[in-house]
C-alpha cells in the first residue's frame, strides 16, 4: 500500500462571507495520479493553490510529503512542480532559452534537449513559446514544471480547449510522468479524462466534495442508481 504523500483535513478558504472550500478533507497516495474533478467555481483550482502555497488557506490542515503548509511552505515549494491554467513566457527567448532560464531560478543544471525530448518538443527547441500549437504550448508549461525534479506536480484544467489529438498526446505525457515516478494532481471537469487518466477522483461542487474513489467505482455507483446514457 502507497503512502499518502498530500493529507488536507478540514480546509476551509473564505472570501468574506463566501466560502469557496467548505471544510474538505483527502489523501493523495504516492505514486498516484490523483483528480478533483467538477465544474467552473467548484473550489478545484482554489484547493490546488492552497496546496501549492500560492494562497492563504482560512483554516484546516495541509501535509505535504511530511512538511506542514503552516510550518515549511518553503520546503513543499522545493519538492513541487505546479502548471498553471495561464503561464506567461518572455516572449523574445525561444525554448532553449527559456529552460535555461528556469533551471537558474531553481539553481539546477538542466540538459534542454533532454526534457524537451520527455515532452516530444526537441523539434521545436528554437522556437518561440508564442509560435507553438496550443498542444505545443501545454507540453512545454508541463516541461517547466519538471525542472526541479519534483516529487509532485500540479495540473490545472491542462486539456482545456485543446483539440482531440492534442488532449490524447497529453493525457499519454502525464501517464509517463506518472510512471517514472512522480505523483500527478490533476484538475478537470472532463469525466473522459478523468476516467483515462486518473487512479483516484475526487468530485467537488460548490467547494464539497461530494464523491471519491476511482472512476470505475464512481460509475459503477451511478449505474446502480439506475443511471442510464441512451444511445441516440
Amino acid at each position: 500500500m502507497s503512502n499518502a504523500i498530500i493529507k488536507v483535513s478540514n480546509l476551509t478558504k473564505k472570501y468574506g462571507d463566501f466560502e469557496a472550500v467548505k471544510g474538505i478533507s483527502f489523501e493523495v497516495m504516492e505514486g498516484e495520479i490523483f483528480g478533483l474533478l467538477g465544474p467552473n467555481g467548484a473550489g478545484k483550482s482554489t484547493t490546488l493553490e492552497i496546496i501549492e502555497t500560492l494562497r492563504e488557506k482560512t483554516s484546516g490542515e495541509v501535509m505535504v510529503n511530511g512538511f506542514n503548509l503552516d510550518k515549511d511552505p518553503n520546503e513543499i515549494k522545493k519538492i513541487i512542480g505546479v502548471q498553471l491554467q495561464t503561464s506567461g513566457y518572455y516572449p523574445g527567448l525561444n525554448l532553449t532559452e527559456l529552460i535555461r532560464l528556469f533551471s537558474g531560478l531553481y539553481n539546477r543544471e538542466t540538459d534542454p534537449n533532454e526534457l524537451l525530448d520527455k515532452v516530444n518538443l526537441r523539434d521545436k527547441a528554437k522556437a518561440k513559446y508564442k509560435d507553438l500549437s496550443g498542444g505545443q504550448k501545454q507540453r512545454f508549461s508541463i516541461a517547466t514544471t519538471l525542472i526541479n525534479h519534483p516529487k509532485i506536480i500540479f495540473l490545472d484544467e491542462p486539456t482545456t480547449g485543446l483539440d482531440p489529438q492534442a488532449r490524447r498526446s497529453l493525457w499519454e505525457l502525464v501517464k509517463n510522468i506518472r510512471d517514472n515516478g512522480t505523483t500527478v494532481i490533476i484538475t478537470t471537469h472532463y469525466m473522459d479524462e478523468a476516467e483515462v487518466l486518473c487512479d483516484r477522483v475526487a468530485i467537488i461542487d460548490s467547494g464539497k466534495i461530494i464523491a471519491l474513489d476511482s472512476p470505475d467505482k464512481l460509475i459503477d455507483k451511478l449505474v446502480a442508481t439506475g443511471f442510464e446514457n441512451p444511445k441516440k
